[in-house]
Formats: structure tokens, sequence, C-alpha cells
């Protein structure tokens, strides 16, 4: 149980260093939810730090994430998958080398939703690693936007089901997690270029991908509309008021936020719950 205790607060370290934007809306859950989403987004985080590691090969990243998925899909082996990631224990993160301690926090009866899920994810990675993560056309683009964040938005509509008898689209499930992952494409575009990614479709602009990002985020907007649990609610349109405000910081020729404005959104979120 001690074990346990410690295992969760390290979880919730590792999180807030790997991404202050879910720390927050992820701390408004209730206990056991909490746990499952925590996990969720460390154990998708890890395979996320392979996939876009600068120093490994194509065919490792692609062996690493095959692997993984397979034993995620098998009930997952805690010390197989230590073996898995010793050849590279010196350059990945320590985020990615704990994927089972990752999995140990989260509630029993929801530890194969998120291994499902995450294996889902692992294979679509590999398979956008193998295409060198080259976006010809909106098809493409769906996919990929599906396999790194649309899936979340399904695996977190099952939580909410499973927590708090809430019913949510699948479609607008999809389209929350697509939204989210279009700005961060957007915000991201001249550094993916450097590096030799494409994500806009062929023939796309910039105008296009702010389309595509807006009517994703609108489609968002309706999702949240059937979310009646207060702490679910703030969980989903934090990541949500943010993406939009994001999207507006974008096209007014910013960067992005500032830590003022990200901090001003969170205060308005919680006042309008």
């Amino acid at each position: 149980m001690q074990e346990i205790a410690k295992l969760q607060k390290e979880a919730m370290d590792m999180l807030k260093k790997t991404s202050r934007t879910f720390y927050i809306p992820i701390t408004f859950l209730e206990p056991d939810l909490k746990k499952a989403v925590a996990s969720a987004y460390l154990c998708m985080r890890a395979i996320d730090e392979i996939e876009d590691h600068e120093s490994l090969g194509s065919q490792e990243k692609q062996e690493l994430l095959h692997a993984t998925s397979k034993m995620l899909q098998n009930g997952f082996d805690k010390k197989q998958y230590e073996q898995l990631v010793v050849p590279f224990q010196e350059i990945l993160p320590p985020v990615s080398l704990r994927l089972g301690d990752w999995l140990e926090i989260c509630p029993v009866d929801l530890v194969d939703k998120v291994k499902e899920s995450t294996s889902e994810m692992a294979e679509g990675m590999a398979k956008w690693v193998d295409k060198n993560w080259q976006v010809k056309t909106k098809e493409d683009l769906d996919e990929y936007t599906y396999y790194v964040a649309g899936l979340v938005g399904v695996m977190l509509s099952d939580l909410w089901k499973w927590s708090a008898d809430v019913d949510t689209d699948r479609d607008l499930a999809i389209a929350y997690g697509r939204g989210l992952q279009a700005v961060n494409i957007l915000r991201n575009k001249d550094e993916d270029s450097e590096r030799g990614v494409q994500f806009f479709p062929e023939g796309w602009t910039r105008a296009d991908m702010f389309e595509y990002a807006e009517g994703n985020l609108a489609q968002a907007d309706e999702y949240i509309k059937s979310i009646n649990r207060k702490s679910i609610l703030l969980f989903c349109k934090l990541p949500l008021a943010l993406a939009h405000k994001t999207l507006k910081a974008l096209k007014s020729g910013k960067e992005k936020m500032t830590r003022l404005e990200v901090e001003q959104t969170v205060e308005e979120v919680q006042a309008e719950v």
C-alpha cells in the first residue's frame, strides 16, 4: 500500500514535469478517476517520447513501439518491458522507462482500457514513424490525429461512462482530441518543417489548417455539452478553452499564449463551471 502511494505521488510529480497543461485539469478529478487519467496520460507520454526521440532511428522506434503494443495486448509484464528498454536506458526519459509503474497506479477495473488505448496508439505511432510523418491528404491527417489524440478522447469518454455514467458521442470525442492536436500542429509548424515532418496535407495553406482546427473545436464544444459532472466538465473545458485562445493568438501573429493568459483562462473556466 505504501509503495502504491509513493508511486502515485511520483506519477503526479512526473505529470507536472511533462505537461502543466494537463496536470491542472487532472487535479480537478475525483481520486479514482484522477489515478486512471494520470496513468493513461503518462503511459501515452511514455510512447510519445519514443516516437519523437531524436537519437533513435526509425527502425528502433518501430520495433520498440510494436513490441510495447504487443505487451500491452497480452497482459503486460513489467520486467519484460524493463528488459526491452535496457539498451536505451541512457537516452530514453524516465517517463518512458517507467511505463510499468504508471500502469500500477491505475485502478484495477480501468487498467485494461488504458492498456488497450495505449497499445492502439503505439501501433498507430509505429505506422507513422514508418511513413516519416508525411501527411499527403486530409484522410492521412484524420488518421494521424486520430491515433495521437482522437483515441484519447474515446478512452476518456469510456472512463467518464465508468466513473459517472456520463454518456458522450464517440465522433465528438474524437473531434475533441483532433481539435487540440490541430492547434499543436499549427503552433509547431516551423519546428516540424525543420525536422522534415509534414502534417499539412499537400496543397493546404495555413488557412486550411485553421479551418480544420476550428471545425473540430466546434464539435468539441458540442461534446462538452453532454457532460453534467462538474469535475469532468472542468477537466474537459480547460484544455478546450486554452486551444481556442491559442488559435486566436496564432491568428493574430503570436507564437503562443502568455503564462498570465493561461492563468487567467484557468480562473475563468473554474468560475464558469
